[in-house]
């Protein structure tokens, strides 16, 4: 992972009210990330997971007026119930990677994002979770991309009310 000075980095931190094993299983499990990509109002109709590392998992978001924007989650390091280290890297949605342009985005956004997600059991079922997302190149962007992710934190929050 990176920390240039330069780039914009996007942490985000949620205590969920379910236990670690849950919480990993959100970002594992191909049905469950159906259920929170994407940020309020969109939807993600595939999600076709590779968990390994060297794995490349593709995940669809859809917006509500019907664009669909593809992402490979390209792994790179797993620890079991710990950590989770992967490339967000916009995609075709046959999974070929294309650039930010391609995917329907603006020409600034980063080509890939570098993404850590940890788990920490903090007691009593509950789940403290942190995601960062390294490297965007200006302010106004990581300031976009943490509002997605807090909306698609939001999304799998309710998820575990209703597991």
């Amino acid at each position: 992972m990176t920390d240039s000075s330069t780039e914009k980095n996007v942490v985000v931190t949620r205590v969920f009210d379910a236990p670690v094993e849950r919480v990993w299983k959100a970002w594992t499990d191909a049905g469950l990330v159906m259920r929170w990509w994407g940020p309020a109002g969109f939807t993600a109709p595939l999600a076709r997971m590779d968990f390994r590392e060297g794995g490349a998992s593709l995940v669809c978001m859809r917006s509500p007026q019907g664009q669909d924007y593809y992402n490979l989650w390209i792994c790179q390091k797993i620890v079991s119930r710990q950590r989770i280290e992967f490339i967000q890297a916009w995609a075709t949605k046959d999974g070929q990677r294309v650039g930010p342009v391609e995917a329907g985005m603006p020409p600034d956004f980063p080509q890939e994002v570098p993404t850590r997600v940890t788990f920490r059991d903090v007691g009593e079922g509950k789940t403290e979770m942190a995601v960062t997302e390294y490297g965007y190149p200006e302010q106004g962007i990581a300031d976009l991309s943490k509002a997605g992710l807090e909306q698609c934190l939001d999304k799998m929050a309710a998820l575990f009310g209703g597991w």
